[in-house]
């Protein structure tokens, strides 16, 4: 059985806890959803885990001691960080811009230079630590939002590298992200993964709208083409250890906790809420919602406590500092409105609590009240639930927390509605048992089937078949060997024919199409393939004849226009026009309708040519863009009906063309000549190109630019930049 590969776990810091004593330093295993779920796989393989270790280090008899003993006895190793930078990139950036900005408080952030800059000379840094521990066939996997930078840093200095990358808080919608001034520096820095996993559906989604805004990026069943390289963006919701909370729920210490806790609230329901001191959590919100409901029903007066655990955070942040100060206030205000004698609403617990009293407060809890103003999953609804294995309970669940798609038969509410979470309230404490059964049953089952250990089962299961070389696609992926036999047939031959496209294949698209000049490193390419004796060069485009012959027209080989309109063989200094039965003036009919889909999108735009018209939408706003092409298309289906006119969809354009005209009957020319070419390579991206791929003989190399798309291609390669090296290794001499 083969070896499973290494994995190295990146995150800001290590999963272990560091105190300082008198004599030395003590280690504790860090409690968290991630340090939990990698305990599993560092039994089946290998495992490295690179962080900050969250601990001052006062000289390197210090720093030597702590390595030494952290990759000896929990294979970590320490990232240590200078103290400035790390306030900037820690507190400054990722805190106080990306926290708040990603979690909808846009208010809350800031946007400082220096803070940016720290936070990339970190990411570098931890760049540099995984190239010292690196080695080939390792899995990267590198976790949250203090280190987008880093997967394109890695993917720079080690192109192979496996790379995975998880955020466990929300990506917001791009109108929110768009607001970073650094923004397509983030998004090219995660594109340096394989991998990018999120909590849910709507943060992936909100991810690939910012890529396509921001970047143009379009994607396709979650992969995104990002040069030679197929980036997949997917969910992977994290889940919790249920068998550890079941087991804990049946051990002395949680059972004598949960026996005092029964003693001091009596017979009096209990609702449970748990938080760190955070402006994202809601917590403000939630008192104000119970002090509600504690006015709409006296009733409950004395058969009801509110527990509020709230665990403390950034507290030398003067916001942070003003959040506990109303927090303190609320609570004081609420008791002393609604208390009386022998009974206190809110019992609030500003403080850590070791595990086993908080699961014995899961335990002993009847409501839980998870009512964050936005969260990236919250484990606190998973926790309270797996802590209750009868399916006793009930749990209140905010529709903006990420577990909300998953737990759909909690108590969904708005977190700012205050009469909808006091009439959950209500509900929840008058509900019966068997409801309560019937609704955590289903809850509880989908977290015993998908818990934190196949969370990260999963997401490593869907890293690493997309490095392997893919081998069931429609096309063959022309790897290494592919390649060169490809250019044993090419020096061997002693007649080739070269048809190729050219947007899309030897140039990535542009937002205007007059952007998309040949470079000079192309244009030598082309030249040196054209000047070979043994080569037929064809540049066989959607291109009209006035831009390719500006462009192309020197390097000596010959052209095809509008996709065949139009055609000048290499020896010609004439056009030649391809007749066809199309009748004159239906342009002129056309465009009125053409012209009208400009005026209704913005960014979009009419090219006419000799035999076709097209209306390009890239630069529209993608989702107005594609909703108008298809509006376009069935409109245009009705007018061209029984006419010798076809309409054909590329890449952000709608082409009405001559449906005698095409690339196919375009290449026959040469394929059909007296020449025998004995090497024949016909390239492309589109569905343009479709009809050049299906008049190939059965020798020729037809390669489609681009992954995953069915074709009648026989081969594939991933890019632009793919092609371009294959192209370089025919035109080595």
């Amino acid at each position: 059985m083969a070896k499973e590969p290494r994995l190295i776990v990146v995150s800001n810091r290590l999963p272990v806890e560091i105190e300082r004593t008198q004599g030395g330093f003590t280690y504790h295993p860090a409690a968290g959803g991630v340090a939990t779920s990698l305990q599993s796989v560092r039994k089946q393989r290998e495992m490295l885990w690179l962080g900050w270790p969250g601990t001052p280090v006062w000289d390197d008899k210090d720093r030597r001691s702590i390595e030494r003993h952290l990759v000896k006895e929990y294979d970590s190793v320490p990232l240590f960080l200078p103290p400035s930078d790390f306030d900037l990139y820690y507190e400054g950036f990722s805190n106080g811009t990306i926290w708040p900005l990603f979690h909808y408080f846009p208010q809350n952030a800031h946007y400082e230079a220096r803070e940016w800059n720290a936070y990339k000379e970190i990411n570098a840094l931890f760049r540099d630590k995984i190239l010292e521990f690196a080695q080939p066939g390792d899995l990267l996997w590198i976790h949250d939002y203090h280190l987008m930078m880093l997967p394109a840093l890695v993917r720079e200095a080690l192109p192979e590298a496996k790379i995975g990358f998880f955020l466990h808080i929300p990506f917001p919608s791009s109108e929110l992200f768009r607001m970073l001034p650094w923004r397509e520096e983030i998004l090219q820095g995660l594109l340096g993964s394989d991998l990018i996993g999120f909590h849910s559906h709507g943060y992936a989604r909100h991810f690939l709208s910012s890529l396509l805004r921001l970047l143009g990026l379009e994607q396709e069943f979650g992969r995104v083409i990002v040069g030679d390289r197929a980036v997949r963006v997917d969910t992977f919701p994290i889940g919790v250890d249920v068998n550890g909370f079941e087991s804990a729920m049946q051990t002395e210490a949680v059972r004598k906790e949960l026996a005092e806790l029964q003693e001091e609230t009596q017979d009096r329901k209990i609702v449970l809420t748990v938080d760190r001191l955070d402006f994202t959590k809601g917590i403000v919100e939630r008192l104000e919602s119970f002090d509600h409901f504690l006015a709409e029903n006296p009733d409950w007066h004395r058969r009801v406590t509110l527990i509020s655990l709230t665990v403390p955070s950034r507290t030398g942040v003067p916001e942070y500092q003003a959040l506990k100060k109303e927090v303190d206030e609320a609570v004081g205000r609420i008791n002393g409105r609604h208390g009386k004698p022998g009974w206190v609403p809110i019992w609030y617990m500003y403080r850590f609590l070791p595990f086993d009293r908080l699961v014995a407060l899961y335990g002993a809890a009847d409501v839980a009240l998870v009512t964050p103003l936005r969260d990236g999953m919250n484990l606190v609804a998973k926790e309270y639930l797996a802590a209750h294995p009868d399916g006793t309970g009930v749990l209140i669940l905010s529709e903006t927390a990420g577990a909300a798609e998953e737990l759909g038969e909690a108590l969904i509410v708005n977190p700012h509605d205050t009469e909808q979470i006091s009439e959950a309230l209500l509900h929840a404490l008058t509900m019966s048992e068997s409801e309560q059964v019937a609704r955590n049953s289903p809850m509880l089952a989908r977290l015993r089937r998908y818990d934190v250990v196949r969370w990260a089962e999963d997401f490593l299961g869907g890293l690493e078949p997309e490095i392997a070389p893919a081998k069931q696609q429609v096309q063959v992926r022309l790897d290494k060997a592919g390649i060169n036999l490809l250019l044993q047939a090419y020096r061997s031959a002693k007649q080739r024919l070269l048809l190729l496209d050219y947007d899309g294949t030897m140039v990535p698209f542009a937002s205007r199409p007059k952007e998309a000049a040949p470079d000079e490193e192309l244009i030598t390419l082309l030249t040196r393939l054209a000047e070979d004796k043994k080569n037929t060069v064809v540049i066989i485009s959607g291109r009209d004849r006035e831009t390719l012959q500006d462009w192309l027209g020197g390097i000596g080989a010959s052209l095809v226009a509008e996709h065949g309109a139009q055609i000048r063989r290499a020896a010609d200094t004439k056009w030649s026009v391809q007749t066809t039965e199309a009748a004159d003036g239906w342009k002129s009919e056309l465009r009125p309708l053409l012209e009208l889909y400009v005026d209704r999108t913005p960014g979009s735009m009419l090219e006419e040519k000799t035999a076709s018209m097209a209306w390009h939408y890239r630069r529209a706003e993608p989702e107005l863009g594609d909703l108008r092409a298809k509006q376009l298309m069935e409109n245009l289906e009705g007018v061209i009906a029984n006419t010798p006119l076809v309409i054909m969809q590329g890449s952000k354009v709608v082409e009405v063309k001559e449906s005698g005209i095409g690339k196919g009957r375009a290449a026959r020319r040469w394929l059909d000549s007296d020449t025998i070419y004995d090497f024949i390579l016909a390239t492309g991206d589109d569905v343009t190109d479709e009809e050049m791929f299906e008049v190939m003989p059965d020798g020729a190399w037809s390669i489609r630019i681009g992954v995953d798309r069915r074709s009648a291609a026989k081969y594939s390669v991933r890019g632009t930049s793919a092609f371009r090296r294959l192209l370089h290794s025919l035109g080595d001499r």
